[in-house]
């Protein structure tokens, strides 16, 4: 008997009221067994099979998504996938670098000798792209619970110093160190930690897979292409789509390159010193405190030369003048990976990803007096920011697994796939359920005919655990989503569904399923869909028995939908949910060979009179 670590708490007690209802025996049994004689009431399981049939998109529209893909990763038993990024960069509207505009610059001001000439000069370029970070904090003690010894407790003792971590919190201490200035004194008996810098942070970061600590190059180029936000083809009336088979940088649509350096990961908070000393604060030195913190990100130089000519000295310009003179003057960036030192795949924070200019600039130092005589100049320094804008990923197939182009090509001969292979690069599967019997009997019109009451339909779907034996269970999906396949709408138990579980990521829609459960061993087993409301709609003749869509879920609720083409030049709207992230699963599919017991099935449990 398989233990599925997951929360059954709603679901026990409708079957805990139902069953004290009709005072029936608590195990549900096969078809045709009596549970209740003397009533004639009989609760009863029936089983049909559903055919699956695998697909795979050519290629799927990435632009307008909420995060972006980067690096290289071989999901087991499907195939290797790489990322690169494709973006715009956006600038404010004529921006003033320094103190005064260019043209005043210029033109100079005899009322005002502060006005001269600043040359604006590069210092430093970072490509900045941030990580996505989990901060949650259950019982607001201060710690995060992925490094929390007790989530469920603020008055727990992650460091072991004899203080809670909530109080260590409150008290602006270290709740994660038994001495939190490091002088040698347990923070329980330390009268002064005011050397502290408590403001600093601890994340865990988010959907990195593969080898966290492989190296890898690297590289951003110039883009040479104008990414148009809207469609020449439809006279700029639609919104321009960009797939993940568009490959700008191999097309020969790229400039500059600005950036080919190995990189290892940096995972911690990124912490920066005051520049200067405060000379109104004698008895501390600035240039030892923290000025600025940044969360978890990539972070790499770029040319200095490249945004000299392209940014500064182009201030006052047309080029600033409005978006897309900027855009055509700076199109944007191509990021890729090469030389990875092992697998790693990055899901990023593409939205607040920027490029960040710090210069330096010529200014007069009055000296605090109103004569000019003894003015000199000096250097001050800011920041300029480039936000990127419209983006999107190629992604590219590396090779599939022999086993899947099989089932594709049993798929295109109407032939029911074997084993269902589910990935997010638009690896999915279609359904099919109350397909007609051996003897050509329609299975809707049986149930129909014997007049059931439907309590509780549930899609059943095993994983091939032979696959994963031995292997970790990180690049499974998490949640599986099923869906309408030619519409790409959601089912109605999904639309009913308000239920959460806050035991878990992913969490929304709980009872409505196509959650990852597990065995007693801890090996990936099933999922399992709730799709009551579903079927109960096609056996009253109340909806169309229509082919379902199955994808891997990054997230239950991104069902919005992009455009794909199938092998066959087809269009199809394909859930973004399923193409959010890498990873991948092996299901068993209608008449599995290797396990018959796991076959794809429905069960329908039903009451008779």
């Amino acid at each position: 008997m398989y233990f599925l670590r997951m929360n059954f708490s709603l679901v026990t007690a409708f079957f805990f009221g139902f069953f004290l209802l009709v005072s029936c025996d608590k195990d549900y049994h096969a078809a045709g067994s009596e549970l209740l004689s003397e009533t004639g009431l009989e609760s009863q399981l029936y089983e049909a099979p559903v055919f699956s049939y695998q697909r795979k998109v050519d290629y799927f529209q990435t632009d307008g998504l909420p995060l972006a893909q980067l690096g290289r990763i071989e999901i087991p038993g499907l195939g290797t996938t790489e990322a690169s990024i494709t973006a715009k960069l956006i600038s404010a509207i004529n921006p003033v670098f320094g103190k005064f505009s260019q043209q005043s610059e210029i033109d100079g001001d005899n009322t005002n000798p502060a006005v001269i000439n600043e040359n604006e000069t590069i210092t430093n370029v970072y490509i900045e792209i941030p990580f996505f970070n989990n901060r949650d904090d259950k019982d607001a003690d201060g710690v995060i619970d992925a490094l929390d010894v007790d989530p469920e407790d603020r008055d727990s003792d992650t460091d072991g110093d004899g203080v809670s971590d909530y109080n260590e919190t409150i008290a602006n201490l270290n709740p994660l160190n038994q001495d939190s200035d490091g002088d040698g004194i347990l923070d329980s008996v330390d009268l002064d930690n005011s050397s502290y810098e408590y403001e600093n942070s601890t994340y865990q970061i988010d959907s990195i897979y593969g080898n966290r600590e492989s190296s890898f190059n690297l590289k951003v180029y110039e883009l040479k292409y104008f990414l148009s936000k809207y469609d020449p083809a439809t006279d700029f009336e639609k919104e321009s789509n960009y797939f993940s088979n568009t490959d700008f940088y191999e097309r020969g649509f790229y400039g500059d390159k600005l950036h080919d350096a190995p990189v290892q990961l940096n995972f911690e908070e990124l912490r920066f010193l005051y520049q200067y000393d405060d000379p109104a604060t004698e008895d501390v030195d600035e240039r030892q405190k923290i000025g600025a913190r940044l969360t978890p990100r990539i972070r790499v130089p770029l040319d200095h030369a490249f945004f000299q000519e392209k940014i500064l000295d182009q201030e006052g310009q047309t080029v600033f003048s409005d978006e897309e003179s900027f855009s055509s003057h700076l199109r944007g960036l191509i990021i890729q990976t090469d030389q990875l030192s092992g697998d790693l795949y990055m899901l990023l924070d593409i939205r607040n990803a920027q490029i960040r200019i710090e210069y330096e600039y010529d200014e007069v130092d009055a000296k605090g007096t109103e004569t000019t005589s003894d003015n000199t100049i000096s250097k001050s320094t800011d920041t300029f920011m480039l936000p990127f804008g419209l983006h999107f990923n190629t992604i590219r197939q590396v090779q599939l697994s022999p086993e899947l182009d099989q089932e594709i090509m049993a798929t295109q001969a109407n032939t029911p796939s074997q084993k269902m292979y589910l990935a997010g690069n638009g690896i999915f599967s279609t359904l099919r359920l109350f397909e007609p019997d051996l003897e050509g009997r329609n299975r809707l019109d049986m149930i129909r005919e014997n007049d059931w009451i439907i309590n509780e339909v549930n899609m059943v779907l095993y994983v091939d655990q032979s696959v994963y034996s031995g292997l970790e269970s990180t690049l499974l999906p998490d949640r599986l989503y099923l869906y309408k396949y030619k519409t790409g709408a959601p089912l109605t138990d999904f639309n009913i569904d308000n239920t959460a579980n806050n035991e878990i990521r992913n969490r929304d829609k709980y009872i409505y399923g196509g959650i990852l459960e597990k065995d007693e061993a801890g090996r990936p087993y099933r999922y399992t869909f709730k799709i009551t409301d579903h079927v109960n709609r096609l056996i009253r003749n109340d909806s169309t028995n229509v082919e379902l869509g199955l994808v891997p879920s990054s997230g239950i609720n991104n069902i919005s939908s992009k455009r794909a083409e199938l092998m066959d030049q087809q269009f199809i709207n394909y859930p973004s949910t399923g193409i959010l992230n890498p990873k991948g699963v092996i299901l068993h599919g209608h008449n599995s060979q290797s396990n018959p017991a796991g076959d794809l099935k429905l069960e329908i449990f039903y009451t008779s009179y």
